[in-house]
């Protein structure tokens, strides 16, 4: 054990015993744990008393922070009456079925199903196979491949790390596996060539799809996912028109459309679903997080008929559907994420998120006219990100071992403000409970971290 710490502390205990995900191991046994005792609202309390805007929610997922009494007593009332039950073999309860059917008249699928898992990884993987077996049944088996895009995040699972247009995701793995292709990520601040105008450049985008599809055989493909908006890609909106013509492409060549909705669902966004913000028809959705402010680890997939049909056809002689988890549609996840829901309706989540969002841009639309530093702002609804470049005019990046980003974090950490740094992009997207008050202060500290940071970086 690091002798920096305690022996008997939690952090000297954590440091000895503990595998962090996300996490430098060499740089977490120096510096050790933040320890994380209580929540109020959307701010956190280490164990030495001090408090913290989490301004991303934890893992873009506390929507309504973190000690919510009302999905606390959910859950209490559930596990009183049904701690555990599963939904194989032709059993359900209540509260799965009230969910299947809340969240089909959420997203528009009519006619469809949903299905139950316990994480984003479990969804996305769950929306491969289910394409698999749509294209089987079509009497199309070879269309296996899956199409993801560069700087995507679609969950740590071998497959789903696969889909991660990450190379960090991939490094320590030998990922991604076989039959998971990339194309470009649709990037305006990054990707644009000069004079391109962002419909030109969505145009260019799908040509170059087109090109991967050819090259691969359109008959070896059998899905492409997206995020309506990159997540931990940088928060990266695409142009308007760009699922559109991406779709347009993939209808071309019978290429299903899958929707990870796992950071973007819920009003996070401005809007419930991400799919809404940017103008995606998806044949599958995978959700997540804001499902449940992930008071309870449970996620979904949205399938429209067809796929459905598929699934009851290749089993018609009497066979199961051979996929499950051992708490899908577990009876306390549905009941806290029916609580969840109803309280979004009764915020009216889109609206408040709308107004508290554009707030947050204003103040750092604000912030990029006084610090050079700033590059770029953007993101929709409460999911914003700041990218930050050595030369403004040119768009030069920082020096990568200069490691501006994660100083950012590690400044406004010492401000009392929990950030993300995606690279050199600094990502923001609290609690959807926010108020007024609490954005404008998450600017404030935002501000003043900037400023110590330009101070640093100056001096580099």
């Amino acid at each position: 054990m690091n002798q920096h710490f305690k022996p008997n502390s939690v952090a000297g205990r954590d440091v000895a015993s503990h595998l962090h995900s996300q996490t430098n191991p060499k740089r977490f046994e120096e510096k050790g744990p933040l320890v994380v005792t209580r929540g109020e609202g959307i701010r956190v309390f280490d164990d030495a008393g001090k408090s913290y805007i989490d301004a991303m929610a934890g893992l873009w997922c506390a929507s309504l922070g973190f000690n919510n009494a009302r999905l606390a007593a959910a859950a209490n009332r559930q596990y009183n009456e049904l701690g555990f039950y599963h939904t194989f073999f032709n059993r359900t309860h209540g509260p799965a079925t009230d969910l299947a059917e809340k969240l089909l008249a959420l997203t528009g699928m009519k006619g469809g199903k949903a299905y139950f898992a316990t994480s984003g990884s479990e969804a996305n993987e769950t929306m491969v196979k289910l394409a698999w077996v749509y294209h089987t049944v079509r009497g199309k088996p070879t269309k296996r491949k899956v199409i993801a895009r560069d700087r995507a995040f679609h969950g740590s699972t071998i497959a789903a790390a696969s889909m991660c247009g990450l190379t960090f995701m991939h490094r320590e793995f030998g990922l991604p596996l076989p039959g998971f292709i990339h194309t470009l990520c649709p990037d305006t601040y990054r990707g644009k060539l000069d004079g391109e105008s962002d419909d030109a450049f969505a145009d260019r985008l799908a040509a170059e799809l087109e090109k991967l599809i050819l090259r691969e055989g359109p008959d070896s493909i059998a899905a492409f996912i997206a995020e309506p908006i990159n997540a931990g890609g940088g928060i990266i909106v695409p142009p308007k028109s760009y699922f559109a013509k991406i779709q347009r492409v993939l209808k071309k060549y019978d290429i299903l459309c899958l929707d990870d909705e796992i950071v973007c669902g819920f009003g996070r966004t401005g809007n419930w679903f991400g799919k809404e913000t940017v103008g995606f028809t998806p044949d599958m959705m995978a959700l997540a997080k804001g499902l449940s402010s992930s008071y309870f680890p449970i996620s979904a997939v949205v399938l429209a008929p067809e796929i459905y049909d598929a699934v009851n056809e290749f089993n018609k002689q009497g066979g199961s559907f051979g996929h499950g988890f051992t708490n899908s549609g577990h009876p306390v996840g549905v009941a806290v994420a029916l609580e969840a829901i109803k309280i979004y309706e009764e915020m009216d989540v889109v609206a408040h998120v709308r107004k508290m969002g554009a707030r947050l841009r204003e103040h750092f639309d604000a912030l990029a006219k006084k610090f050079p530093i700033i590059g770029d702002v953007r993101g929709a609804g409460l999911m914003l990100g700041i990218e930050i470049v050595a030369d403004r005019e040119s768009r030069t990046p920082f020096d990568p071992a200069l490691q501006a980003g994660l100083t950012f974090d590690q400044i406004a950490y010492e401000n009392g403000l929990i950030g993300r740094c995606m690279g050199d992009t600094l990502g923001f997207s609290p609690p959807l409970i926010v108020t007024e008050k609490d954005v404008d202060e998450i600017a404030e500290r935002c501000e003043k971290s900037l400023k110590q940071l330009a101070t640093y970086l100056a001096k580099s």
